[in-house]
């Protein structure tokens, strides 16, 4: 199967787990069973300048961030970081994260929510 860019859903998503601003998710799949129901997103997010996604657990699944653009803000855990393209974050079964655009770019990264 082979989906094209016009053709993965983009949704947004007003103040994001109680983040600042709207976020941009382009969804690349259409539901768990295309990743086999081992998990439940595998999408691009973009953050426009004063946006982010808030603080939160991840309970029965993890989170992973590859940054593209930009270079936003990381709370892993309390510890707050700046990434940069090409980093990876992680954010394993119960433990919490956050991401927020303290700059004036545009951020885009490419996450993936895998079940436990």
């Amino acid at each position: 199967m082979i989906r094209k860019s016009n053709e993965c859903q983009i949704e947004y998503r007003e103040h994001m787990r109680d983040g600042d601003g709207t976020v941009q998710i382009t969804n690349f799949i259409n539901g768990p069973e295309e990743l086999c129901g081992k998990g439940r997103l595998f999408a691009k997010i973009t953050l426009n300048p004063g946006c982010g996604i808030g603080y939160h657990m991840h309970e029965g699944d993890a989170e992973l961030f590859y940054i593209l653009k930009g270079t936003p803000e990381y709370n892993d855990n309390g510890t707050i970081t700046t990434v940069y393209p090409g980093d990876v974050t992680i954010c394993p079964p119960n433990t919490s994260h956050s991401i927020t655009n303290r700059t004036q770019e545009v951020v885009e990264l490419i996450a993936v929510i895998p079940y436990e």
